[in-house]
Protein backbone atom coordinates (compact mmCIF):
# COMPACT_ATOMS: atom_id res chain seq x y z
CA UNK A 1 0.00 0.00 0.00
CA UNK A 2 1.18 3.52 -0.80
CA UNK A 3 0.82 5.31 2.53
CA UNK A 4 0.47 9.04 1.88
CA UNK A 5 -0.17 10.23 5.45
CA UNK A 6 1.84 9.53 8.60
CA UNK A 7 0.14 10.39 11.93
CA UNK A 8 2.43 10.41 14.94
CA UNK A 9 1.84 10.65 18.64
CA UNK A 10 4.71 12.56 20.26
CA UNK A 11 5.49 11.49 23.83
CA UNK A 12 6.56 7.86 24.03
CA UNK A 13 6.33 7.54 20.25
CA UNK A 14 8.08 10.20 18.18
CA UNK A 15 10.37 11.28 21.01
CA UNK A 16 12.59 8.95 23.01
CA UNK A 17 12.86 8.73 26.78
CA UNK A 18 14.90 11.94 26.78
CA UNK A 19 12.08 13.74 24.91
CA UNK A 20 14.31 13.98 21.82
CA UNK A 21 13.79 13.06 18.18
CA UNK A 22 16.74 10.94 17.10
CA UNK A 23 18.64 11.88 13.92
CA UNK A 24 17.56 8.66 12.17
CA UNK A 25 13.88 9.30 12.91
CA UNK A 26 14.12 12.92 11.82
CA UNK A 27 15.82 11.95 8.56
CA UNK A 28 13.21 9.26 7.81
CA UNK A 29 10.37 11.75 8.29
CA UNK A 30 12.06 14.42 6.20
CA UNK A 31 12.69 11.89 3.43
CA UNK A 32 9.08 10.71 3.57
CA UNK A 33 7.88 14.29 3.17
CA UNK A 34 10.35 14.84 0.36
CA UNK A 35 8.70 11.90 -1.38
CA UNK A 36 5.30 13.59 -1.08
CA UNK A 37 4.00 12.12 2.18
CA UNK A 38 2.32 14.42 4.69
CA UNK A 39 3.02 14.22 8.41
CA UNK A 40 0.44 14.83 11.15
CA UNK A 41 1.56 15.39 14.74
CA UNK A 42 -1.33 14.06 16.82
CA UNK A 43 -0.85 14.78 20.51
CA UNK A 44 -2.67 15.66 23.69
CA UNK A 45 -0.30 18.63 23.98
CA UNK A 46 -1.17 22.30 23.66
CA UNK A 47 -0.14 23.67 20.22
CA UNK A 48 2.64 25.64 21.95
CA UNK A 49 4.25 22.33 22.84
CA UNK A 50 3.93 20.93 19.30
CA UNK A 51 4.98 23.83 17.06
CA UNK A 52 8.73 23.57 17.83
CA UNK A 53 8.67 19.91 16.79
CA UNK A 54 6.64 20.75 13.69
CA UNK A 55 9.20 23.38 12.69
CA UNK A 56 12.09 20.99 13.32
CA UNK A 57 10.45 18.45 11.00
CA UNK A 58 9.66 21.18 8.43
CA UNK A 59 5.91 20.55 8.43
CA UNK A 60 5.38 24.16 7.39
CA UNK A 61 7.41 23.61 4.22
CA UNK A 62 5.81 20.29 3.34
CA UNK A 63 2.19 21.09 4.25
CA UNK A 64 1.86 19.00 7.40
CA UNK A 65 -0.67 19.34 10.20
CA UNK A 66 -0.93 19.54 13.97
CA UNK A 67 -3.70 17.78 15.86
CA UNK A 68 -3.45 19.29 19.33
CA UNK A 69 -5.54 18.40 22.38
CA UNK A 70 -6.05 14.83 21.06
CA UNK A 71 -7.64 16.22 17.91
CA UNK A 72 -9.63 18.98 19.59
CA UNK A 73 -7.77 21.54 17.49
CA UNK A 74 -6.39 20.84 14.00
CA UNK A 75 -3.98 23.41 12.54
CA UNK A 76 -2.33 23.70 9.14
CA UNK A 77 1.41 24.19 9.60
CA UNK A 78 1.70 25.80 6.17
CA UNK A 79 -0.87 28.56 6.74
CA UNK A 80 -1.31 28.61 10.52
CA UNK A 81 -5.07 28.27 9.96
CA UNK A 82 -7.16 26.44 12.54
CA UNK A 83 -9.18 23.99 10.49
CA UNK A 84 -11.23 22.44 13.30
CA UNK A 85 -11.71 23.35 16.95
CA UNK A 86 -13.97 21.56 19.42
CA UNK A 87 -14.72 23.44 22.63
CA UNK A 88 -15.02 21.81 26.04
CA UNK A 89 -18.48 22.33 27.59
CA UNK A 90 -17.72 24.69 30.48
CA UNK A 91 -20.99 23.88 32.25
CA UNK A 92 -19.36 20.67 33.54
CA UNK A 93 -16.44 22.44 35.24
CA UNK A 94 -18.10 23.13 38.64
CA UNK A 95 -19.16 19.50 38.96
CA UNK A 96 -15.72 18.17 37.98
CA UNK A 97 -14.06 20.44 40.54
CA UNK A 98 -16.53 19.23 43.15
CA UNK A 99 -15.90 15.56 42.40
CA UNK A 100 -12.14 16.10 42.76
CA UNK A 101 -12.38 18.28 45.87
CA UNK A 102 -11.11 15.61 48.27
CA UNK A 103 -8.41 14.35 45.92
CA UNK A 104 -4.76 15.35 45.54
CA UNK A 105 -5.16 15.68 41.78
CA UNK A 106 -4.37 18.93 39.99
CA UNK A 107 -6.93 20.20 37.48
CA UNK A 108 -5.32 21.92 34.49
CA UNK A 109 -6.43 23.62 31.33
CA UNK A 110 -4.90 26.12 28.89
CA UNK A 111 -5.35 29.53 27.38
CA UNK A 112 -3.49 30.49 24.19
CA UNK A 113 -0.08 30.51 25.88
CA UNK A 114 -0.25 29.17 29.42
CA UNK A 115 -1.28 26.30 31.65
CA UNK A 116 -3.97 27.27 34.14
CA UNK A 117 -3.78 25.01 37.23
CA UNK A 118 -5.77 24.86 40.43
CA UNK A 119 -3.94 25.20 43.73
CA UNK A 120 -3.41 21.46 44.35
CA UNK A 121 -0.19 21.52 42.36
CA UNK A 122 1.84 18.32 42.48
CA UNK A 123 5.00 16.96 40.83
CA UNK A 124 3.06 15.73 37.79
CA UNK A 125 1.71 19.20 37.10
CA UNK A 126 5.29 20.34 36.57
CA UNK A 127 5.87 17.38 34.23
CA UNK A 128 3.22 18.83 31.92
CA UNK A 129 4.72 22.31 32.19
CA UNK A 130 8.19 21.01 31.35
CA UNK A 131 6.94 18.89 28.43
CA UNK A 132 5.26 21.75 26.60
CA UNK A 133 7.76 24.34 27.86
CA UNK A 134 5.32 27.07 28.74
CA UNK A 135 4.33 29.22 31.72
CA UNK A 136 1.91 28.04 34.38
CA UNK A 137 -0.51 30.16 36.40
CA UNK A 138 -1.89 28.70 39.64
CA UNK A 139 -5.36 29.88 40.69
CA UNK A 140 -7.38 29.42 43.86
CA UNK A 141 -10.77 29.39 42.14
CA UNK A 142 -10.44 27.31 38.99
CA UNK A 143 -14.04 27.71 37.83
CA UNK A 144 -13.98 31.50 38.11
CA UNK A 145 -10.61 31.68 36.35
CA UNK A 146 -11.76 29.72 33.29
CA UNK A 147 -14.18 32.06 31.51
CA UNK A 148 -12.83 31.51 27.99
CA UNK A 149 -13.07 28.76 25.37
CA UNK A 150 -10.96 25.71 26.12
CA UNK A 151 -10.41 22.39 24.34
CA UNK A 152 -9.68 20.00 27.20
CA UNK A 153 -9.09 19.40 30.90
CA UNK A 154 -5.99 17.56 32.09
CA UNK A 155 -5.86 15.88 35.50
CA UNK A 156 -2.40 15.19 36.94
CA UNK A 157 -1.68 13.00 39.94
CA UNK A 158 -0.37 9.75 41.36
CA UNK A 159 -1.20 6.79 39.08
CA UNK A 160 -3.30 4.96 41.69
CA UNK A 161 -5.44 8.01 42.30
CA UNK A 162 -5.70 8.72 38.57
CA UNK A 163 -7.00 5.15 38.07
CA UNK A 164 -9.57 5.65 40.83
CA UNK A 165 -10.93 8.87 39.39
CA UNK A 166 -10.87 7.56 35.83
CA UNK A 167 -13.46 5.00 36.93
CA UNK A 168 -15.51 7.59 38.83
CA UNK A 169 -15.49 10.21 36.09
CA UNK A 170 -16.02 7.74 33.22
CA UNK A 171 -19.22 6.52 34.85
CA UNK A 172 -20.39 9.97 35.91
CA UNK A 173 -19.98 11.52 32.45
CA UNK A 174 -20.75 8.48 30.31
CA UNK A 175 -22.11 9.78 27.00
CA UNK A 176 -21.33 13.37 28.00
CA UNK A 177 -17.52 13.60 28.05
CA UNK A 178 -14.65 11.35 27.00
CA UNK A 179 -12.25 10.36 29.78
CA UNK A 180 -9.00 8.49 29.08
CA UNK A 181 -5.36 8.31 30.17
CA UNK A 182 -2.49 9.69 28.11
CA UNK A 183 0.11 8.61 30.69
CA UNK A 184 -0.14 6.72 33.99
CA UNK A 185 -0.25 10.10 35.79
CA UNK A 186 -2.37 12.08 33.27
CA UNK A 187 -6.12 11.80 32.75
CA UNK A 188 -7.62 13.66 29.80
CA UNK A 189 -11.21 14.92 29.88
CA UNK A 190 -12.43 15.81 26.40
CA UNK A 191 -15.63 16.95 24.70
CA UNK A 192 -17.66 13.84 23.92
CA UNK A 193 -16.61 12.22 20.67
CA UNK A 194 -13.30 14.07 20.37
CA UNK A 195 -10.46 11.60 19.99
CA UNK A 196 -7.56 11.30 17.60
CA UNK A 197 -9.41 8.59 15.72
CA UNK A 198 -12.68 10.50 15.45
CA UNK A 199 -11.07 13.74 14.27
CA UNK A 200 -8.71 12.27 11.67
CA UNK A 201 -11.58 11.56 9.22
CA UNK A 202 -12.32 15.30 9.10
CA UNK A 203 -8.77 16.00 8.00
CA UNK A 204 -8.71 13.12 5.54
CA UNK A 205 -11.87 14.40 3.88
CA UNK A 206 -10.26 17.81 3.49
CA UNK A 207 -7.22 16.18 1.91
CA UNK A 208 -9.37 13.87 -0.23
CA UNK A 209 -7.53 10.84 1.10
CA UNK A 210 -8.67 7.45 2.36
CA UNK A 211 -7.99 5.82 5.72
CA UNK A 212 -6.20 3.02 3.86
CA UNK A 213 -3.56 5.61 2.91
CA UNK A 214 -2.92 6.54 6.55
CA UNK A 215 -0.21 5.06 8.77
CA UNK A 216 -0.51 5.94 12.47
CA UNK A 217 1.95 5.39 15.33
CA UNK A 218 1.23 5.51 19.06
CA UNK A 219 1.87 4.04 22.49
CA UNK A 220 -0.89 4.99 24.94
CA UNK A 221 -4.65 4.86 25.42
CA UNK A 222 -5.29 8.22 23.78
CA UNK A 223 -3.73 6.73 20.62
CA UNK A 224 -6.02 3.69 20.54
CA UNK A 225 -8.73 5.16 18.30
CA UNK A 226 -6.15 6.55 15.88
CA UNK A 227 -4.35 3.22 15.57
CA UNK A 228 -7.65 1.42 15.12
CA UNK A 229 -8.80 3.86 12.44
CA UNK A 230 -5.64 3.94 10.32
CA UNK A 231 -5.10 1.65 7.39
CA UNK A 232 -1.77 0.75 8.98
CA UNK A 233 -1.90 1.08 12.76
CA UNK A 234 1.49 0.77 14.45
CA UNK A 235 2.07 0.29 18.18
CA UNK A 236 5.45 1.03 19.66
CA UNK A 237 7.21 -1.82 21.45
CA UNK A 238 6.91 0.29 24.61
CA UNK A 239 3.14 0.70 24.11
CA UNK A 240 0.45 -0.47 26.51
CA UNK A 241 -0.57 -4.09 25.86
CA UNK A 242 -4.12 -3.05 24.95
CA UNK A 243 -2.68 -0.86 22.17
CA UNK A 244 -0.53 -3.69 20.85
CA UNK A 245 -3.56 -5.98 20.63
CA UNK A 246 -5.36 -3.77 18.10
CA UNK A 247 -2.31 -2.72 16.05
CA UNK A 248 -1.51 -4.06 12.61
CA UNK A 249 2.18 -3.98 13.43
CA UNK A 250 4.39 -3.62 16.51
CA UNK A 251 7.60 -1.76 15.82
CA UNK A 252 10.69 -1.30 17.94
CA UNK A 253 10.55 1.09 20.89
CA UNK A 254 10.82 4.86 20.87
CA UNK A 255 14.37 4.45 22.19
CA UNK A 256 15.32 2.18 19.28
CA UNK A 257 14.15 4.23 16.27
CA UNK A 258 10.93 2.26 15.90
CA UNK A 259 9.32 4.93 13.71
CA UNK A 260 12.33 5.32 11.44
CA UNK A 261 12.75 1.59 10.90
CA UNK A 262 9.05 1.15 10.10
CA UNK A 263 9.01 4.07 7.67
CA UNK A 264 12.13 2.75 5.95
CA UNK A 265 10.58 -0.71 5.62
CA UNK A 266 7.00 0.08 4.63
CA UNK A 267 6.69 3.67 3.44
CA UNK A 268 9.81 5.01 1.72
CA UNK A 269 10.21 4.21 -1.96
Amino acid sequence: MDYKLIALDIDGTLTNSKKEITPRTRYALLEAQNQGKKVILASGRHPVGIFPIARDLMLDRYGGYIMAFNGGKIISCETGETIVSRDFPLEYLPDIVGVLKESNITINTYDDKRIIADNKVNDYTYVERDIIKTDMTVVDDFVSAVKFDINKILLAGEPDEIDKYQTILSHRYDGLLDVYKSAPYFLEIMPFGVTKGSMLPLLLRKLNMKREELAAFGDHYNDMTMIGYAGFGVAMYNAENDIKKIADYICESNDNDGIAKTIEKFILR
